[in-house]
């Protein structure tokens, strides 16, 4: 059985649960801290079993780095739908700055989140662990618009590495100001500073 928009009611289901599960550990992760937490309390917030949990997530750690990993396909996504014909450096800044701006429209807790993945080592490393596929797929999105090489022309490798640097700045400043800096400013500043390699290729 499917709803009007063609999902079904077991992946209704689904992103239900998982939805839950996220909401309940961010919540207790944030409070507590990452150390002090264990699944068997994000399950009890959740009202689930640990075989759920685990049915959803390998870690707590996944758990956490899901609401970024997930900034990487939205990147993706907004980079693939933009015209050809625009400068890579507009392409980029827009695909960039959306996932940021739906941060912003949830800053308290997106915050939060944001500066417990920065501030502890073990989900910065599968944060970034995330990245190296982001990187690969965006390589391959880039090489698809410049009709480039990806193994053979070092440009796609080197706008997704920008670009994704860019992100990395602006998240960390945003958190070591503790939310006081403008992310919409940080992401201006920091494209100023790539943009002459991003358009390298016009």
């Amino acid at each position: 059985m499917t709803d009007p928009a063609g999902i079904t009611m077991a992946e209704r289901k689904r992103r239900l649960v998982a939805g839950e599960l996220t909401e309940s550990a961010l919540q207790l992760l944030v409070s507590k801290g990452f150390e002090a937490v264990t699944v068997d309390e994000i399950t009890t917030a959740a009202g689930v079993s640990k075989r759920t949990f685990f049915r959803y997530f390998e870690s707590k750690e996944d758990v956490v780095v899901q609401f970024l990993a997930e900034m990487g396909t939205r990147i993706h996504a907004e980079l693939a739908a933009r015209p050809i014909a625009e400068p890579p450096s507009v392409a980029w800044r827009h695909a960039v700055w959306v996932p940021i701006a739906a941060c912003g429209d949830h800053a308290d807790r997106a915050l939060r989140v944001v500066q417990l993945i920065l501030r502890t080592p073990a989900l910065r490393s599968r944060f970034l662990e995330r990245q190296v596929q982001w990187h690969r797929d965006l390589t391959a999105q880039v090489a698809r618009r410049h009709d480039l090489d990806p193994d053979r022309d070092l440009y796609p490798r080197m706008a997704a590495g920008m670009a994704l640097t860019a992100f990395n700045t602006v998240l960390q400043c945003w958190s070591d100001s503790d939310g006081a800096a403008d992310p919409a400013d940080l992401t201006d500043r920091a494209f100023a500073v790539i943009i002459p390699g991003l358009d390298s290729r016009t």
